[in-house]
């Protein structure tokens, strides 16, 4: 009874067989994420190529980039440079031995602001000429001479001598104070006002000096030489006076022979005349010049 039970036990329920599942990407799938694998790994070094042509092309080191060298004190450019937009720095100078070029095909400026933004001193340098702007302007030699100065009152120049090489000299709207004006050696010094006068003024004095030559004063209207206080001196061994009136004699007096020594008469006006010279003074009988 027990073993027809368990027979009819296993025959009412068959053995079934355990299912298997396989874990994983088959098929197309398993070919698509190859693909994708593949394609990413040649992205890959193709950006490892180009960013290694890009540092060698661009000449990236640890010190910087190209002709660009980072230091302690700053930047280092090596070689020529061209700045597309507004360079802004402390300082700017150049290797030493080395010369600093700036060049622009329209102009260079340099400008100092304050922190208000407002423009305080200005240099301009184009085709059109160098134009500085600013309360003063000076030019110093090596030694730390001041050489030229200007500002709005005054300009000075300490050189120890000015010289003019225009042809038609140097022309001053308004005065001029200078301790000494002299011309170049063997050139001639000419003081000229074509439409006005000319006016030397000296508390202490004025001094004309002709070491080598000769001093001519001409005028087309008068001469006048005045002295308030003191005299006038003409110290020279020959003084002559040139195309001075002769006086004629009156005649109640005796004509007699001719003669060439004259003497010089003033009248009470101060004009000068000749007289014929005589035995005393003809300078009464001969002053028809002063009426």
């Amino acid at each position: 009874m027990t073993q027809d039970t368990c027979t009819h036990r296993n025959h009412a329920h068959p053995p079934v067989a355990p299912q298997v599942y396989r874990v994983g990407i088959y098929g197309w799938r398993k070919r698509c994420l190859y693909f994708f694998v593949l394609l990413l790994m040649i992205l890959i070094l193709i950006n490892l190529a180009l960013t290694v042509w890009i540092l060698k092309v661009m000449n990236f080191t640890i010190d910087g980039m190209g002709a660009l060298r980072i230091t302690e004190k700053g930047l280092k450019l090596e070689g020529p440079s061209e700045f597309l937009r507004p360079l802004y720095a402390r300082e700017i100078q150049s290797r030493p031995g080395r010369p600093l070029f700036l060049q622009s095909s329209r102009n260079v400026s340099v400008n100092v602001v304050n922190g208000n933004n407002q423009l305080l001193t200005q240099l301009v340098t184009g085709s059109g000429g160098v134009k500085a702007r600013g309360k003063m302007f000076e030019v110093k030699s090596s030694s730390g001479k001041l050489l030229f100065s200007a500002d709005e009152k005054e300009v000075v120049v300490g050189a120890e001598r000015l010289r003019v090489m225009g042809a038609e000299g140097a022309t001053f709207s308004k005065s001029v104070e200078t301790p000494h004006v002299r011309a170049e050696p063997f050139k001639e010094l000419r003081l000229e006002s074509p439409t006005r006068s000319l006016l030397m003024e000296a508390p202490k004095g004025i001094q004309i000096l002709a070491e080598a030559g000769d001093i001519q004063a001409i005028c087309r209207n008068e001469l006048r030489l005045e002295s308030k206080d003191g005299e006038i001196s003409l110290d020279a061994r020959r003084i002559r006076l040139m195309r001075l009136p002769e006086g004629k004699a009156s005649s109640s007096s005796s004509a007699g022979p001719r003669q060439t020594v004259y003497e010089v008469c003033v009248c009470s006006n101060g004009r000068l005349f000749l007289s014929r010279a005589g035995t005393g003074s003809t300078c009464p009988i001969s002053n028809n010049i002063c009426l």
